[in-house]
């Protein structure tokens, strides 16, 4: 009841109620935030009994539940009278810049996009792996939950607030795994604005501290410039903070893979799905066919649950979306123990290391069919040739489909050196470690 209470909107929402009933129509109109918004936040009042509703016609009144106020008040006096002494005692041992908060972040772009464009590249997981985002989920509405892995390793996660399509989406920010802050922990605001040349975008994140404050001005200003590049080129390119996570294990190998992939399959049409692979039993089509299959056992190893596939979906959005999946779901589970593989017990760490290995085999494959380019960092393409060499054994090899390793140079890239230990000969000009 304390924490429905303490958020600024709802407690807003109580003193305008202490002077009697009001329509739902009359609250919102003292507020910026939509209806329907305002609205949830009654709901969530009236489900804390600190309010009750009628309906009458078309319209649904809301008054304070006497009851309920009672009891929050009789939390609050018993709250403070345990609490206090000791806040008041631990304050002294906090350094200055932990406990307060922070001015709001505040920063604002122009887009070269109309606001309908722009607000899509902000809201639509598409958009978003663009220039942000290694994988994301969001249900634009209020109240909807949203997670982005914005660099391996990083996952956002929070929920919609408020939604205005084309003008303002509001959503709460935190990071998973102990972040700081936590899922929930803060606030932002993007509002789009038109001006001439396009859209302004202005981002403001508030309920961060000060150490919080630095740390996100940093990230929202590397993000933000990759946002207008976006929407100058349709895609800002590989993310440099991607390109090789630390510390690596097969988690973050298998989503700084995945970021690599997408890349390249974002570059295929229609028109590319019959060229032949370096796979001689697969074109283009074919091997998408094969690398979802793959998803979907490595993914059912963790318990993921893969919507149908929509093959009237672009390449990179299949993949995308079913590897998505994946990852949370070995996200949650974790490496630790074993799991059931193809009917057989194997360490954990296994089928993740085979989603490396694919991600980043398949992507050079894709690259070369296609005539485009491979971007993948030296740290990351070492692991995964690590992986390889664990994956692809003497006694496995020919039952795995690979060929006998090819011929390269002790001082080749890495990247050449992996292509050609999966029986691939490594051609110039397609890829590229940084």
């Amino acid at each position: 009841m304390l924490e429905v209470a303490a958020e600024p909107t709802r407690r807003r929402l109580l003193q305008l109620l202490a002077p009697g009933e009001r329509t739902v129509t009359q609250l919102a109109s003292q507020f910026t935030v939509t209806r329907s918004a305002i609205s949830q936040h009654l709901g969530m009042l009236a489900e804390a009994g600190l309010v009750t509703a009628r309906k009458q016609g078309r319209e649904r009144y809301y008054r304070l539940d006497e009851r309920g106020v009672l009891r929050l008040r009789a939390l609050m006096e018993s709250f403070w009278s345990d609490e206090l002494d000791r806040l008041v005692a631990d304050a002294a041992h906090y350094p200055p810049s932990q406990g307060d908060c922070a001015m709001p972040f505040e920063k604002a772009v122009v887009v070269p996009l109309d606001p309908t464009s722009t607000f899509a590249l902000i809201t639509q997981p598409d958009r978003l792996r663009r220039w942000m985002a290694v994988a994301a989920r969001i249900e634009l509405r209020t109240g909807g939950a949203y997670r982005w892995t914005v660099t391996p390793g990083h996952s956002a996660a929070g929920t919609v607030i408020d939604v205005d399509p084309g003008k303002r989406v509001v959503f709460t920010w935190g990071w998973e795994d102990h972040g700081d802050p936590p899922p929930g922990g803060s606030t932002v605001t993007i509002t789009l604005t038109p001006v001439d040349g396009g859209t302004e975008v202005r981002l403001v994140h508030d309920g961060l501290t000060a150490q919080q404050a630095a740390r996100h001005a940093k990230g929202w200003n590397h993000f933000l410039d990759r946002l207008v590049v976006a929407g100058q080129r349709g895609d800002a390119g590989p993310d440099e903070w991607a390109a090789a996570p630390d510390p690596l294990d097969e988690l973050s190998c298998a989503e700084a893979t995945l970021a690599v992939l997408q890349h390249v399959l974002r570059g295929i049409g229609a028109s590319d799905l019959t060229r032949q692979t370096p796979c001689t039993e697969y074109d283009v089509s074919q091997l998408a066919d094969h690398l979802l299959r793959s998803l979907a056992i490595i993914g059912a190893a963790a318990g993921a649950q893969l919507a149908p596939r929509d093959v009237d979906a672009p390449l990179e959005t299949q993949v995308a979306d079913a590897a998505q999946a994946v990852m949370e779901a070995w996200r949650r589970r974790g490496l630790a123990g074993t799991v059931e593989l193809n009917s057989n017990q194997v360490p954990a760490t296994v089928p993740v290391g085979i989603l490396c290995l694919e991600f980043l085999v398949h992507a050079w494959d894709f690259a070369i069919a296609t005539g485009s380019q491979v971007i993948a960092s030296e740290p990351v393409s070492e692991y995964v040739l690590a992986v390889a060499g664990k994956v692809i054994t003497p006694a496995t090899r020919n039952s795995a489909g690979f060929a006998a390793p090819a011929a390269v140079g002790s001082f080749a890239p890495v990247l050449d050196r992996l292509i050609a230990f999966t029986g691939r000969q490594p051609t110039a000009g397609h890829v590229s470690a940084t």
